[in-house]
């Protein structure tokens, strides 16, 4: 799956996502990095509003797994069911999410539980940058259900 084809799913599938101003700058097997502007996320303090900032992260990390899915031809309904953010610094301007798997093993664990199983879960993380700083960190857990069919992955929490 291309950065293209993922920012277009993205926003026809999860409207946030093109509310937010997201773009995909990059995806690939291990990594996904979003961007979105400050205006359309900005608080009260002309900073980035702190569930902006989660839900970048939160989109990251789906899109990571999604796409991954979809380059290995597997369906499966993927949602989050669990995640943490810490916010370390305000964000005055544009930021980016960069999704990472945890290590490989995990992912090839999560595949031989979900063709098992018909479920599996994974722990994905994401940083919240700002300017090259580091202003949030996030770990969310997603849980994967369904088979190896050919439709496309869909989400209910994004």
């Amino acid at each position: 799956m291309t950065a293209a084809e993922l920012e277009n799913y993205l926003h026809e599938h999860i409207p946030l996502s093109r509310a937010m101003g997201v773009s995909v700058k990059s995806v690939r097997p291990g990594r996904a990095v979003l961007w979105a502007p400050l205006q359309p996320n900005i608080n009260h303090r002309e900073t980035a509003f702190g569930g902006s900032m989660s839900a970048l992260a939160i989109l990251a990390a789906w899109s990571l797994l999604h796409s991954r899915l979809q380059d290995e031809r597997r369906t499966a309904r993927l949602v989050i069911q669990r995640n943490t953010m810490e916010y370390e610094s305000p964000v005055s301007g544009e930021f980016l999410a960069i999704a990472v798997l945890d290590a490989e093993q995990s992912w090839q664990k999560f595949l031989r539980m979900l063709t098992l199983k018909g479920r599996a879960r994974i722990t994905v993380s994401a940083l919240v940058e700002h300017a090259g700083q580091v202003a949030g960190r996030f770990s969310g857990e997603f849980v994967a259900i369904g088979g190896t069919g050919a439709c496309p992955a869909v989400s209910d929490h994004g």
